[in-house]
């Protein structure tokens, strides 16, 4: 337990008058390199807004962190910051605190000797919060400054063992219909649920997750992160407070809370430690609740350069040959997550938009992308692909690029546009390059039409790449070269390199990803065999006989040249036969 010796050498060392001047907060988080002057100026307009402290104002805004405010604001104010590891474990009795006055003044008596009263405050500078004390006890109040969610937090432990003892749970109270929904605002509008949630979204950027999962379960809210590719467990939500942050989720998309029962789909942009972040928030209904997922769109980290997505030199020649065709459909394949549109994006990034015309329909719009005109389908309103690429059409555009083919209709109108002098650029699902060829003969094109207009098909996935802190070479011997294929890649005595671990990459040895890519070109052997009604092994085959590397392949590639592991490329690959 803390005693008040403890807290007798945090004494203030002086305690700033009214007339006695001192730097501004703002001014001193700027010195610190805590935020830029430009963050300052947006603050302070939203506080104008908004309302409340500077400092709140900043870490609602997500701009720097509680802890950080904190500690320049005890520089600023010459009174000490007490951490909530020094708070006492039961809280002094003193005559005349009301606990409705300490939770909404955020004050926490932290000891009561002779004459005085320690206490801990969010806004220690608030003489009136300060008089009222001293007028209320009778003593000489010292004040400490503490972070706002931990005297929360220290304040409300004794309800919450309370409501453990006597509560079957959070909603076991009758509420139902509108009483329950407006239940669920509070909740989520309650700063406990926010934090949190802001906590859980935070994480993504030390944690550099592409997805967050919120899943209901038994015994809580499961939040898992997905990185690298690969998902993480993470925290768990005590069920008590599983629905309100759910609602909190949904209330930042704009979806209605009151619908528990339909998916539905948001979206929510929001700063980050200094980062613009945008969220697209998918809900689906489970046995326990509304199961969450936010996909983390970063437009900081996104790389818009083909150059440095993983393509092997003669692989992107050819593909940079394939886009600087005036017409014809150029496909990019894989599977959900394998990064296709950030590849499409990256191709319209290197089309000079200045001079050609190029207009997208995509569903959503992941990333804005300068000079070219993005639509967003709405099914709802029947804005469909197909609805959405016969309108562009009288749009004279020179490159049109189609989020993906869904359908048979989109896919012959695809077709039409490239016959008719458009560059169009599309994403399909197949596990193969040659698979997206029967996949569009599936969807009712003939074949002398996707002779006629597909250029070329890329294949991709995502590999994780070794970690460059830890990653050890070795020497897998002549069997395993000779029984994967390495051999053909990496000279005999060529060490390769695998996955080790250490605190750069969170001991996973991998640290990023990078692609690996299968080029299919429609070469005029190639379109005698779609013509002949090949299927896609053939013409797989085919195609290797003619020079392309399989996706397999050009991993192995990348295990010789160090970039990633044979198991990674395994994991990865062995999906490899067309669906």
């Amino acid at each position: 337990m803390t005693t008040f010796s403890t807290l007798d050498s945090l004494e203030p060392t002086l305690v700033q008058g009214p007339d006695i001047p001192r730097p501004r907060l703002g001014e001193l988080l700027v010195q610190e390199g805590k935020v830029s002057a430009r963050d300052i100026e947006r603050a302070l307009l939203a506080q104008q807004e908004m309302g409340g402290l500077l400092g709140r104002v900043l870490v609602r805004l997500g701009l720097v962190s509680e802890v950080d405010v904190a500690h320049t604001l005890s520089r600023q104010l010459q009174i000490p910051f007490i951490a909530a590891e020094i708070f006492p474990e039961a809280m002094p009795d003193v005559e005349g605190l009301l606990p409705e006055f300490l939770q909404t003044h955020g004050v926490f008596p932290l000891a009561a000797p002779e004459g005085q009263l320690h206490v801990a405050m969010a806004t220690p500078q608030d003489p009136f919060v300060l008089k009222a004390l001293r007028l209320a006890t009778g003593r000489h109040v010292v004040p400490h400054l503490a972070l706002e969610s931990a005297i929360e937090k220290a304040l409300a432990e004794p309800v919450e063992e309370a409501q453990d003892d006597n509560d079957d749970g959070l909603f076991g109270d009758g509420l139902d219909g509108g009483d329950f929904v407006e239940h669920l605002k509070d909740l989520a509008s309650e700063a406990p649920v926010i934090r949190l949630v802001n906590t859980i979204i935070g994480r993504v950027i030390d944690l550099r997750a592409s997805d967050i999962h919120l899943e209901p379960f038994d015994d809580g809210l499961h939040v898992r992160y997905r990185v690298d590719g690969v998902i993480h467990p993470g925290e768990v939500v005590p069920p008590r407070l599983s629905a309100a942050v759910g609602s909190r989720v949904k209330l930042l998309a704009h979806l209605d809370i009151a619908e528990r029962r339909l998916p539905q789909d948001g979206r929510i942009k929001t700063r980050v430690k200094g980062r613009e972040l945008d969220l697209r928030v998918s809900t689906v209904p489970t046995v326990h609740g509304e199961s969450v997922v936010m996909r983390v769109l970063d437009r900081a980290s996104v790389r818009l350069n083909l150059d440095t997505m993983g393509f092997e030199q003669d692989t992107l020649a050819r593909f940079n040959d394939l886009l600087s065709r005036p017409h014809g459909i150029l496909l990019v394949t894989g599977p959900t997550g394998s990064g296709k549109t950030t590849t499409l994006y990256a191709a319209l990034s290197k089309i000079d938009s200045e001079a050609n015309k190029i207009i997208t329909v995509e569903d959503p719009v992941e990333y804005q992308l300068e000079g070219i005109n993005q639509i967003q389908v709405h099914p709802q309103i029947n804005l469909t692909f197909a609805n959405a690429l016969r309108s562009i059409l009288r749009q004279d555009p020179d490159i049109i690029m189609i989020g993906e083919m869904r359908d048979g209709e989109t896919a012959q109108i695809a077709v039409q546009s490239a016959l008719t002098g458009h560059l169009v650029l599309s994403t399909l699902h197949t596990n193969t390059a040659a698979g997206a060829v029967i996949r569009m003969q599936d969807m009712g094109v003939e074949s002398y039409l996707i002779t006629s207009s597909v250029n070329g098909v890329l294949a991709q996935r995502l590999v994780r790449t070794l970690c460059s802190h830890c990653k050890q070479p070795y020497e897998p011997g002549e069997q395993v070269r000779a029984s994967t294929g390495l051999a053909r890649f990496a000279q005999a005595g060529q060490p390769i390199y695998r996955a080790v671990g250490c605190g750069q990459c969170r001991q996973s040895g991998y640290r990023g990803r990078t692609g690996i890519h299968e080029l299919f070109v429609l070469d005029e052997p190639m379109r005698r065999a779609i013509i002949d009604g090949k299927d896609a092994g053939t013409l797989h085959l085919l195609a290797t006989q003619g020079g392309m590397l399989s996706l397999y392949e050009d991993g192995l590639r990348k295990v010789a040249a160090g970039v990633t592991t044979l198991d990674e490329v395994a994991r990865v690959t062995q999906d490899q036969s067309d669906a």
